[in-house]
């Protein structure tokens, strides 16, 4: 039997986005792009996002069908153009992921998690 992870990476999921978001609390956009340590420490978080949802596209991809609300394709493709440097990183659209898309991203999650939780363990 192997462990479910899907609990585990949802709430390490719902952290990361927390952490991103509290890091710019009270910035507005101006001081962010001049902040290259906030910068760094958002980015990581949003890595960290982009590949728990890598990992669970490719081991609960049906569980996340039944989430068609939240972007997970998206989280990955961001953390694949951080990662791999497909293009130089923009700032601006870094700024506009946590003010747009981490609160909605937070919004959801919870149900999401509790249906992770409340589903029949796999073997």
């Amino acid at each position: 039997m192997t462990i479910d992870r899907l609990p585990l990476w949802l709430e390490q999921m719902h952290e990361a986005a927390s952490q991103a978001l509290a890091y710019v609390e009270g910035m507005d956009k101006a001081a962010f792009v001049t902040d290259k340590r906030t910068q760094q420490a958002v980015v990581l978080n949003l890595l960290v996002i982009g590949e728990l949802a890598a990992k669970l596209l490719e081991q609960h991809g049906d569980f996340l069908m039944e989430h068609p609300g939240i972007a997970w394709a998206s989280m990955k493709g961001m953390r694949n153009r951080i990662a791999h440097g497909y293009f130089e990183l923009d700032i601006g659209v870094v700024w506009e992921t946590v003010q747009r898309a981490l609160p909605d991203l937070l919004a959801r999650l919870p149900a999401v998690r509790v249906a992770a939780q409340e589903r029949p363990a796999r073997d």
